[in-house]
C-alpha cells in the first residue's frame, strides 16, 4: 500500500528540485519556507547552502560559472560536462518539478538536463530584457508584472507566462537580522556584475573624491586588483565572506555597480543608495530602481547627487513579495494544469540573438 503527504494548505507533498546560485537562493528561500514541499538543490557556485541551509534535504555540485576569458571550446566542453553530471544529479533525485531562476549558467544547465530527463521546469524570471535562452524550454516561465509578461511574449515569443506581481528576494530580506558592523559613519562601494575591469580605476577615483570614508566590497573583482587603484587612507578594500545586508543596512550610503539582487536589498533595507549606471543600456533593475526612487548614474555624475540621496520609496515591495510568493504556490501546486506551451526554437534564437547586445 502506497500513502501520499501532504502539504499544511492540504496538497501533494512534491519532490522539487531546485537550481541555483547565491542570488536566486534568496528568491527562492521564502518559496520553501511556505510551501511545505520536498526540495533538493542543484548548486552553481558556493553560498548556496548558507543561504537555504536544512530547507534542501541534500545538496548536488551543478559546477561553476566559467571566466569569458577561456576559449570557446573550453568553455563548451565544461559546460557540457555540467550538463553531464546535473542529468545524473536529476536521476537520482527524480524530481516532480524543477525549479530555476535568474539569467546565470545554472539555469541553462538545469534545463538543458531537465529536457533530457523529460521533467517538467518552472522558472522564475527577474532579469526580463536579458534572460537565458534556455527559458525557451520551460514549461512555465513567471514575470514580476504584466508589463513584463507582455515584454517576454511580445518580444522573445515566449507563450507561457504567468505574472505574479512581485519579487520574492524581498521576502527573504525583510527577514534577515542585521548586525551593527561597528565600523561607525562610511559609504558602501559594492563592486557587482554592472561594472567591467576598466571601470575601476575611474570609479574607485570618484568614489573617493567625495571625501567620505569609503568601505568597499569587491565582490566580483579581485581585492588586491583594487587595492591597487586605492588612493586614500580612508578607503578600505574587504575580502572574503562578508555580511553584505549588514553593512547595506548600517551604512550612511551604498554606491552599487549590481543588478536586480541589490536593488531589491537596498529597496527593502530603506539604505540611501545609488546605482551605477552599468554597461547594460536596459536592465529591469534600472526600472525597479526608478520605481522605488534610487538614482541611476554614471560615476561621473556621483558628486552631484551623493550629498542629496534619499531613502527608497518601496513599502509596497515586501507585500507584492508575499503575493508571489502565494502565486509561485499555485503554479507549483497546479503546474501540470497550468504548463506549456514552450516557446521552442523559435522563441530560443530570439532570446540568442537579443542576449549579444547584453555582452
Amino acid at each position: 500500500m502506497s500513502y501520499q503527504l501532504y502539504t499544511s494548505s492540504g496538497g501533494v507533498i512534491l519532490k522539487l528540485a531546485v537550481a541555483a546560485e547565491l542570488a536566486p537562493a534568496k528568491t527562492f528561500h521564502p518559496l520553501m519556507q511556505e510551501s511545505g514541499h520536498e526540495y533538493h538543490c542543484l548548486c552553481h557556485g558556493g553560498g548556496v547552502g548558507d543561504v537555504l541551509g536544512n530547507l534542501c534535504q541534500e545538496y548536488y555540485s551543478m559546477g561553476t560559472s566559467r571566466s569569458r576569458s577561456g576559449g570557446k571550446m573550453e568553455i563548451a566542453y565544461l559546460v557540457l560536462r555540467d550538463i553531464a553530471a546535473t542529468w545524473r544529479h536529476l536521476g537520482k533525485i527524480n524530481p516532480d518539478l524543477v525549479l530555476t531562476c535568474g539569467n546565470a549558467g545554472d539555469v541553462r544547465k538545469a534545463i538543458a538536463a531537465s529536457y533530457l530527463r523529460g521533467k517538467g521546469v518552472l522558472h522564475i524570471e527577474q532579469d526580463i530584457y536579458n534572460p537565458i535562452e534556455m527559458i525557451a524550454f520551460a514549461d512555465i516561465v513567471t514575470a514580476p508584472s504584466t508589463r513584463y509578461r507582455d515584454y517576454l511574449e511580445d518580444e522573445y515569443l515566449l507563450e507561457n507566462v504567468e505574472v505574479i506581481g512581485g519579487y520574492p528576494h524581498a521576502l527573504y530580506v525583510s527577514r534577515l537580522q542585521t548586525e551593527d558592523p561597528g565600523i561607525g559613519n562610511y559609504t558602501l562601494l559594492v563592486l557587482g556584475g554592472d561594472l567591467r575591469r576598466e571601470d575601476i580605476p575611474g570609479l574607485i577615483s570618484r568614489v573617493e573624491a567625495l571625501g567620505r570614508r569609503i568601505i568597499v566590497v569587491p565582490f566580483r573583482f579581485s581585492p588586491h586588483y583594487v587595492r591597487s587603484f586605492v588612493g586614500s587612507e580612508d578607503t578600505e578594500v574587504l575580502e572574503g565572506f562578508v555580511d553584505l545586508p549588514s553593512l547595506m543596512a548600517y551604512a550612511d550610503l551604498v554606491i552599487y555597480g549590481a543588478g536586480m539582487g541589490l536593488t531589491i536589498e537596498a529597496a527593502v533595507l530603506g539604505v540611501p543608495a545609488i546605482k551605477l549606471r552599468g554597461f547594460h543600456e536596459r536592465h529591469a533593475s534600472v526600472d525597479l530602481a526608478g520605481e522605488v526612487g534610487i538614482p541611476v548614474v554614471d560615476s561621473a555624475s556621483l558628486s552631484e547627487v551623493a550629498d542629496d540621496v534619499k531613502p527608497p520609496e518601496s513599502s509596497g515591495i515586501v507585500g507584492d513579495a508575499e503575493r508571489a510568493v502565494r502565486k509561485l504556490i499555485g503554479l507549483i501546486d497546479d503546474f501540470h494544469e497550468v504548463a506549456g506551451p514552450r516557446g521552442g526554437l523559435r522563441s530560443m534564437k530570439r532570446i540568442w540573438d537579443a542576449r549579444k547586445g547584453f555582452k
